[in-house]
């Protein structure tokens, strides 16, 4: 749940404020986002890291639970393989596209996190 709700205030709130920053303001807008993000990210991270860890090692296997695992998953990679450098190369500079790419990367990790959140819970209550 903590995930989930970190990943929808980025980006219902974080993010749409962001793309909304004009080119004028943007470098130290993003730099400043940037700092005070990954001081949100690293933990949020690290805990779903731990946890998913723990389901796989101590069981059991059931299906929620590896679906859960696996909305993780999407979050975490497509964190690592296009939100990472997307916000990388916002950082050299704002383009359009750049700022599309992230918006729709992050769309996708909400969807990672809904179906992590949705599975894990519906295990806990069954």
């Amino acid at each position: 749940m903590l995930h989930l709700g970190f990943q929808a205030t980025v980006t219902g709130v974080v993010y749409p404020a962001l793309a909304e920053v004009d080119d004028g303001r943007w470098p130290r807008a993003h730099d400043a986002h940037s700092r005070r993000i990954t001081r949100l990210v690293a933990p949020v991270y690290v805990l779903l890291a731990g946890a998913c860890l723990w389901v796989l090692i101590a069981g059991p296997h059931d299906t929620l639970l590896l679906v859960a695992v696996a909305g993780a998953a999407v979050s975490g990679v497509t964190t690592m393989a296009v939100a990472a450098p997307t916000h990388g190369r916002l950082g050299r500079g704002r383009t359009s596209s750049a700022v599309r790419r992230l918006l729709i990367a992050d769309a996708v990790r909400l969807v990672g996190a809904v179906v992590c959140a949705g599975c894990a819970l519906a295990w806990f209550v069954g």
